[in-house]
């Protein structure tokens, strides 16, 4: 598209059948209405069912492991208020994976609820990392903790003592996420067969927060290796493995396994340049403020594919912007940044990219839905999540 081009904006297909999705979603709730006067339902009640697990946990753990330090009451407090306030996305996809190919089962909940606590320790490290002052809509944990240290008038750095605070409480999540898969009651057999797919996600998630490090430090990659980082550290590790792993625990043959990869991949990347997109022109939706990836000069999917579609003079003010010091340069002019992203088509690119993934993701849930592969219900469910990952509805 031209530099600077105005063409208007056109709504993505799949934002133009949502009306049709949220009525075919209606049914697919009302099918499992009818199930549950006949013995059972699950997609309602797997996000409480989770909440309720997570926080059970967290308070036990702490009791039996915190309970004898200074401040004991405020950690806990604080880690149970931060663990609460997920979206779970990742113990949602989990026993998606985990139904698609076997009945409701309290010990797969139990042990897919776990992810939730290795989220909260990739968010509590992630945080300290970009120096993020909020997260889930409050104050960072690290940030929580410098604020009490300040307070109770401690000796040594307040910002020092939450940002070693915080990693160490990310470290004991995720010792009890790994905990909670093998306190699950799920037999030896089937935490063998998930195993593999766990270890997968958490190497994955490291590597790609280093990748991810790697890219701010050359302040200018390319746009397939920031996808590549967007696989690694967000999409592979909130969609595919998840479904994966939970497939996995039930006993998924391969083409099952195969085909909820395939699906994950494709919501993983849709559902991480939808948060970019939103990191420059949404709203504060992901918790976390407009605009803060341009505040930080982050190489995101946006920003770096307004740099490859941009003519010389506003690649040049990319370039600025993705190599300025802020301590040289000052604060970025966030709205200007907004403007120039715009200009260059590269939010419609990224909306064309996203549309092709969640298409793809949902023509492959009616293929399987139709051959039977899978059941009516987790289809539906399968189809909402899809369109609510590519929106952050969820």
């Amino acid at each position: 598209m031209p530099n600077g081009s105005r063409e208007p904006f056109r709504a993505p297909p799949y934002r133009r059948e949502w009306s049709e999705m949220v009525v075919e979603t209606r049914r697919a709730r009302q099918r499992e209405r009818e199930r549950t006067r006949r013995g059972g339902s699950w997609p309602d009640e797997v996000r409480d069912r989770v909440h309720a697990r997570v926080g059970e946990t967290v308070r036990l753990r702490c009791a039996e492991h915190v309970h004898s330090m200074d401040g004991a009451d405020f950690v806990a407090g604080v880690l149970t208020d931060f663990v609460g306030r997920g979206k779970y996305l990742r113990s949602m996809f989990g026993y998606l994976g985990w139904r698609a190919a076997a009945p409701d089962s309290p010990a797969a909940l139990d042990a897919v609820a776990g992810l939730e606590l290795l989220h909260a320790f990739a968010l509590l490290q992630d945080d300290v990392m970009d120096g993020s002052a909020t997260c889930r809509g409050r104050p960072t944990v690290h940030v929580q903790l410098a604020d009490w240290h300040r307070g109770r008038g401690m000796s040594g750095c307040p910002d020092r003592f939450g940002e070693s605070g915080a990693v160490l409480l990310g470290d004991l999540c995720l010792v009890w996420a790994e905990q909670a898969m093998r306190e699950s009651g799920l037999p030896g057999a089937a935490l063998d067969r998930g195993w593999p797919h766990y270890d997968a996600m958490r190497s994955e998630l490291a590597v790609g927060q280093f990748a991810d490090l790697l890219n701010e430090a050359r302040r200018i990659p390319s746009l397939d290796e920031v996808m590549d980082v967007l696989r690694r550290k967000s999409g592979n590790y909130t969609v595919r493995r998840p479904l994966e792993l939970g497939a996995a625990l039930a006993g998924a043959d391969a083409g099952l396994l195969a085909l909820l990869g395939d699906y994950g991949t494709m919501i993983g990347e849709a559902f991480q340049m939808r948060d970019d997109v939103l990191g420059v022109f949404g709203s504060d939706a992901t918790g976390k403020p407009t605009g803060d990836d341009l505040a930080a000069r982050k190489a995101t999917s946006l920003v770096v594919l307004a740099r490859e579609l941009a003519g010389p003079a506003d690649r040049a003010r990319l370039d600025a912007l993705l190599h300025g010091s802020d301590a040289a340069d000052g604060p970025v002019d966030v709205d200007d940044a907004r403007v120039l992203v715009g200009a260059t088509g590269a939010h419609r690119r990224i909306e064309e990219l996203i549309t092709t993934r969640v298409d793809g993701a949902l023509r492959l849930v009616e293929t399987a839905a139709a051959d039977g592969r899978l059941a009516d219900d987790v289809a539906g469910v399968l189809r909402a999540m899809a369109v609510r990952c590519a929106e952050r509805v969820c």
